[in-house]
């Protein structure tokens, strides 16, 4: 039975003027399916979701095995919960030293929140430090720190005490002082335009912050799990942040994010008083299995080392296709997260639009007017990733 389109209207809230409105039936592996009978090759995957692809089999039936034996059972952090265990294992053996403990939550919002919640009380100091172009979510907290007037001008008065640097200028980093509780900053800019910064820019600043004992906070929500052709974006500058936070693509299309840091400063989440930061359903149960089985999927399937070639071909390609339009402008990006910029909104909005039409779904958002988003799963094949740039110079030609 198909979803009245004025029930969508009337009773969802709705986020832009315009949805997209493509009524889904079902989705598997790097397609969508919508009950009109047609079928989407999804280059955006949900903004960097679907890193496993829709629906997953593994993902499946990890997630239908849990859910026969408990759900939700207890707030979190109370109860020894297997999944939520063997997930946080796993993670933490693939992550630097000292990033050793972590703490689940329901979305990467609520991890950029339960960070920066922790490193005010473990520093004593109240002054954040963001940059300008980020995007750390929706809630007061992480809004105040994202770095865009658009987001924030609207629920003024945030948090205070927040100060803004320019991205990817080390010049600026002397701005930074014994007064700063925690620097965050994306790996990659996502949300700003696939922005990423120069090799020497994050060395930069984490020796800043040692230098001045603050805190540093890497948000890899998007660019965590391969997404950059590396299990972590950390890795092609081989900074270790003393927290990162996690979400998208971690559940393996279940709603999940996480903050990790090490146990000492983890610790003060539990102290003075106790159960400082609690969530209900962070951690939930079903959601680390899916996980679980998506991260396996990630390393079995060798998912990062995937999306560094298969990124480099569609750069290439892009790139091909700009020296004979001059309308795209630039093409940046690690692995399969690449950003197309055009040299106009309306150019972007109609090449978003026409190759819809055609099957292929490309992300492009209202404030990032004219970046067009390439974010597909990691594991599309040959023949899809064909079938999206026979699409994106189609619709060129």
């Amino acid at each position: 039975m198909k979803a009245n389109r004025q029930d969508f209207l009337n009773f969802i809230c709705q986020t832009s003027p315009s949805p997209i409105g493509l009524e889904i039936e079902r989705a598997a592996g790097s397609y969508l399916y919508t009950t009109d009978g047609k079928r989407y090759l999804d280059f955006i995957s949900g903004i960097g979701v679907a890193n496993v692809g829709h629906s997953h089999p593994k993902v499946v039936a990890a997630l239908c095995t849990q859910a026969k034996q408990y759900l939700h059972v207890m707030v979190y952090g109370e109860y020894r919960l297997k999944p939520q265990i063997a997930l946080a294992k796993k993670l933490v053996s693939l992550l630097p030293s000292p990033l050793n403990q972590v703490y689940f939550t329901n979305s990467g919002t609520e991890a950029n929140e339960g960070a920066l919640k922790l490193a005010k009380k473990y520093s004593g100091r109240k002054h954040l430090i963001a940059f300008d172009g980020s995007f750390h979510g929706d809630t007061q907290g992480a809004c105040s720190v994202t770095g865009r007037e658009i987001y924030r001008k609207p629920f003024e008065p945030l948090l205070p005490n927040v100060s803004f640097l320019p991205f990817n200028k080390i010049e600026a980093l002397d701005a930074i002082d014994d007064s700063v509780a925690a620097v965050i900053t994306e790996a990659i800019q996502g949300e700003g335009g696939i922005r990423v910064p120069d090799d020497d820019f994050l060395p930069a600043l984490r020796a800043r912050c040692n230098a001045v004992g603050a805190l540093l906070i890497f948000d890899e929500v998007q660019t965590g799990f391969g997404r950059t052709g590396r299990h972590f974006a950390l890795e092609h500058w081989g900074v270790v942040p003393d927290l990162i936070t996690f979400a998208k693509s971690m559940g393996g299309g279940m709603p999940l994010g996480a903050f990790v840091g090490r146990r000492e400063l983890m610790a003060s989440l539990s102290t003075d008083p106790p159960l400082s930061h609690v969530t209900t359903f962070g951690g939930h149960p079903v959601s680390c299995a899916a996980a679980l089985a998506a991260l396996e999927i990630l390393l079995d399937e060798g998912l990062a080392a995937q999306a560094e070639k298969k990124g480099q071909q569609i750069r290439e390609r892009l790139r091909h296709l700009a020296q004979r339009h001059k309308g795209i402008l630039e093409i940046r990006g690690k692995g399969l997260m690449i950003g197309m910029e055009l040299d106009s909104a309306k150019r972007t909005q109609a090449l978003v639009e026409d190759v819809l039409k055609d099957g292929l779904i490309l992300g492009w958002t209202l404030h990032s007017d004219r970046v067009i988003r390439i974010m597909p799963p990691l594991n599309l094949s040959e023949e899809e990733l064909e079938e999206g740039l026979h699409c994106i110079e189609k619709a060129w030609a």
